[in-house]
């Protein structure tokens, strides 16, 4: 951020902020946005954490979870917030269509608007910027802010808390290519400041219901497909199956690895047929670009091995599309 300065002196007073993140908020959407609460409101603002929409029941242990405002639910609220905001954070997203009628809103708002975010492609709506493609999650680039700003010794285990979530979920557990030493070392300092690694890897990953469980064994059996010729799998989940297994926000979430997760695989991908639209995710390994492939024909981008995409036609039709594109990238999956 080449104005921190000019930030850093926007903060020096109490002002009314806004933070937001993307729809279906995941564990880095969440812990970024509400280690950054933490943060702001022991240095005296006045901070509210507004979500597009729901976000996964996992998350929900999160210190000042109950202080979120879901859009959805509480609008009017939400717009009022906004409007009176005198700063507007947006972490983990760089396109105002990421956050749906809530976008309009911080458009039109005069309030700074302030966007930390690791993905490609940011649309430039904001007028401060603390973007890092490199970054393993926006949580991480929340630690290097709040420490760029002077206030390292400022987080607390709440704020530990809410990054060390962060980071976890979005690399993987530290297993994706983006998990720096440098990550290692911020994680180290997480743990000193009071995240309970173990206890919070408990909470996300062994909290399961027993009807995902059960799903999960009915997807995996049934609705992933194998393509080893051109080292490619798929998972398909139609209305009915989201309805028979009470499927929640959240439960769908990490299924796409599995199928990745194939010996010899170096490309997944999984659709969800949501009623309104189909959501697809994509994973990759190694140098193949489950980004080009997402924003070519499904409307979407991400990272080069996580990104995620959407259709409006029907679920067959959408599974057919996808068989009908892969043998363009064949030659990049047999690489």
């Amino acid at each position: 951020m080449h104005n921190i300065k000019e930030l850093q002196a926007l903060l020096s007073e109490a002002k009314k902020i806004v933070i937001t993140t993307h729809h279906k908020p995941d564990g880095d959407a969440m812990g970024s946005s509400l280690g950054l609460y933490h943060f702001l409101l022991a240095l005296g603002h006045h901070v509210h954490v507004i979500t597009p929409s729901d976000y996964p029941y996992f998350l929900h242990w999160l210190p000042g979870n109950s202080e979120v405002i879901d859009f959805q639910i509480q609008e009017a609220r939400a717009k009022d917030l906004v409007a009176e905001a005198d700063i507007i954070f947006c972490c983990d997203f760089n396109a105002l269509s990421r956050i749906g009628s809530l976008g309009d809103l911080v458009r039109s708002s005069a309030a700074k608007k302030v966007m930390i975010d690791h993905h490609l492609d940011p649309e430039g709506f904001e007028d401060f910027t603390y973007w890092n493609v490199s970054a393993c999650a926006a949580a991480e680039l929340v630690y290097r802010f709040i420490v760029e700003l002077g206030f390292g010794n400022n987080i607390n285990k709440d704020i530990a808390t809410c990054l060390y979530t962060g980071i976890m979920t979005d690399s993987g557990s530290f297993r994706f290519p983006s998990t720096s030493a440098e990550v290692h070392r911020i994680i180290a300092d997480l743990i000193e400041r009071g995240a309970n690694n173990s206890r919070i890897h408990e909470l996300i990953y062994d909290t399961n219901s027993e009807n995902r469980l059960k799903f999960l064994g009915h997807i995996l059996s049934q609705k992933m497909f194998v393509l080893p010729e051109i080292n490619t799998a798929y998972i398909y989940i139609d209305q009915e199956e989201l309805k028979k297994y009470q499927i929640v926000t959240g439960d769908t979430e990490g299924i796409v690895n599995y199928a990745l997760s194939i010996n010899g695989i170096r490309f997944a991908i999984l659709v969800v047929d949501r009623g309104e639209a189909r959501k697809l995710s994509f994973r990759s390994k190694g140098e193949f670009p489950a980004n080009e492939v997402a924003k070519k024909y499904f409307e979407g981008g991400g990272h080069r091995n996580a990104a995620g995409g959407i259709s409006f036609l029907s679920l067959t039709e959408t599974v057919e599309k996808i068989k009908n594109i892969l043998p363009e990238f064949e030659e990049m999956l047999k690489q």
